[in-house]
């Protein structure tokens, strides 16, 4: 919780020394008692002694003075709110170093069955698309609420080719404005990039990731397989070649940051698939603050009233 202006928050150290006084104001009482009456005369002086209840209706007006100066502090609450109106853009690496086994069966097929966990947790009515690449972009599917349609789109991915991370994501981007359509207050989208290379033609992701952060939309990137993964690649000659196909996790996390989202790195498919259903419930939620200064006045009128109440019932008299 935060709070817009804090400096009234000062106003809770006074509460210390108030119950301090009222304190000292029951010692003396009690003292004054004790020294103008005998103790064994007291219960036929006063038969039915008040005891707790007389601490009760205070108490209340403490906790209510207590709530309202936090309400003058406009207290300020982060709240996590479903965004079924959001759009996701999975954008899936095809290029041939996802054909790696370190990741088994193949890094492909690992992000192929994440991505179906993916669409399995985030709510039915949320907009997703799907966009593949290697050094070409293709669009899967555009953002539906056919979840059904992109997972079928996703499976027919095949890996080939070398790397264009920043022409995939200008291409998502461009899916998600088309999505949003005009308007000053867009609803919220984002991106979920799975990449196992480092991009070498196209655009500059880095780039693009300022331009996502920009338009308030941010990526959460997933770095696939183990600095020591390879592949096989026939040369020319005929002679088959044994090539290292590490992730660019560096790029990827530095994309994250850029754009606002979140930078994840995994070698093995378990631990994807928990990645992507994470993610999923991350996406499906968009954080807003908000103000919550009625929440404390409004707590503070009914502790009043009920000290109020009790007072009355209790003693006959408000205070």
């Amino acid at each position: 919780m935060s709070f817009d202006a804090p400096l009234f928050l000062l106003g809770l150290l006074a509460l210390p020394g108030l119950a301090w006084l009222y304190a000292r104001r029951e010692q003396t009482v009690r003292a004054g008692r004790a020294a103008f009456s005998t103790p064994a005369l007291l219960p036929s002086v006063v038969p039915r002694r008040a005891g707790w209840r007389r601490h009760v209706p205070l108490l209340g007006y403490g906790l209510a003075l207590a709530a309202l100066i936090v309400a003058l502090s406009r207290p300020q609450a982060t709240l996590a709110t479903g965004v079924e109106q959001a759009t996701v853009v999975i954008v899936t690496d095809r290029s041939g170093s996802m054909l790696a086994t370190d990741v088994a069966p193949t890094r492909l097929a690992a992000a192929r069955e994440a991505a179906r966990s993916f669409l399995d947790t985030v709510p039915e009515d949320m907009r997703v698309g799907a966009v593949a690449f290697n050094h070409t972009v293709q669009v899967l599917h555009g953002p539906t609420r056919d979840h059904a349609a992109v997972r079928e789109s996703l499976g027919r991915i095949e890996a080939a080719g070398s790397t264009a991370t920043g022409d995939a994501l200008e291409t998502a981007l461009q899916l998600i404005s088309d999505a949003r359509g005009p308007g000053a207050d867009p609803p919220p989208a984002a991106v979920v990039l799975l990449s196992d290379g480092e991009s070498v033609r196209g655009s500059d992701p880095i780039e693009v990731a300022r331009q996502a952060g920009d338009a308030g939309v941010p990526l959460y990137t997933v770095a696939l397989g183990t600095r020591g993964g390879t592949i096989e690649r026939r040369r020319a000659s005929g002679e088959v070649q044994t090539v290292p196909v590490p992730p660019d996790r560096a790029t990827l996390r530095a994309m994250a940051e850029i754009s606002g989202g979140e930078a994840f790195a995994t070698a093995d498919a378990a631990a994807l698939e928990r990645v992507y259903e994470q993610l999923g419930s991350q996406v499906a939620q968009e954080r807003r603050t908000r103000e919550v200064t009625n929440l404390f006045a409004g707590g503070a009128l009914l502790l009043v009233a009920g000290a109020a109440a009790a007072s009355l019932h209790w003693f006959g008299r408000v205070l």
